[in-house]
């Protein structure tokens, strides 16, 4: 019995898998064949990127502010304060800054959409479009996707610029000079470190809108089901948004050796 209950496990697991990459394959492909759906994706871009500076720019300022504060301490007995702002910008370019942007766009912009579309469904409001023959995908997934993937590395740039702002407060109330503060960044920062700090934005957007999609996509159960969505869609997308974090920076690792 315990046998037969872990392969149905497994297999609804690997069917969930197959449903959710079938989606994503389905919303990416139609992000290039018409109808576009511009005014659809205009208010999603507003909605995810425009709706999520405030909270963005508050994380990326106290996240500069607590790493700078932290590298003044260990690196002071060092008497290499000067390199702070080198090391600040590298964690937060590479790392904090993508992670916790998409974490914050996660709780913030996948349970929103997870909740709209749960919502569509419970009221069979999707039924009403798929009767009338609108292709789901394209009209609801699609211009969430698309929004996600420009919307996310704009605010990871924000946050990483903001960070930089608030190290530089930091660094200036404990008497570092303005000119090593900056100057450090071009000894600790290259090239590759920006396309990674790019390409990982645009990553975790993908598992953002996509999980609140699916997840939304398959809602059940009233009201209630759409709390329970809600908080599915948090949880897996920030689960998947540290391990894509670790096997992208482990790719990276590789490809500079």
């Amino acid at each position: 019995m315990p046998t037969r209950v872990i392969a149905n496990t497994l297999k609804k697991f690997f069917f969930e898998i197959q449903a959710y990459f079938t989606l994503a394959w389905r919303a990416v492909v139609q992000i290039f064949h018409p109808p576009f759906y511009y005014r659809e994706f205009v208010t999603q871009l507003d909605k995810i990127g425009v709706g999520s500076l405030f909270i963005i720019i508050l994380t990326g300022l106290f996240s500069g502010m607590v790493m700078a504060l932290q590298a003044l301490i260990q690196l002071k007995p060092f008497a290499a304060t000067s390199y702070v702002g080198g090391m600040l910008a590298v964690s937060m370019i590479k790392e904090l800054g993508p992670v916790l942007s998409a974490l914050m766009v996660a709780g913030r912009v996948g349970s929103a959409i997870t909740a709209e579309l749960g919502t569509m469904v419970v009221t069979e409001q999707v039924d009403a479009m798929a009767v009338e023959g609108t292709d789901i995908v394209k009209r609801l997934v699609t211009p969430r996707l698309k929004a996600t993937l420009i919307a996310m590395p704009l605010l990871t740039i924000v946050a990483d610029t903001v960070a930089m702002l608030g190290g530089f407060m930091i660094a200036t109330g404990y008497h570092i000079n303005a000119t090593m503060y900056w100057s450090s960044f071009g000894q600790f920062i290259f090239f590759q470190d920006f396309i990674e700090g790019v390409a990982k934005p645009v990553v975790f957007g993908f598992i953002v809108a996509m999980t609140g999609c699916y997840v939304g996509l398959n809602t059940s159960g009233g009201a209630e089901g759409v709390g329970k969505s809600s908080k599915q869609a948090v949880v897996v997308s920030s689960v998947m948004i540290l391990a894509a974090d670790f096997f992208m920076t482990k790719l990276f690792v590789v490809f500079r050796q």
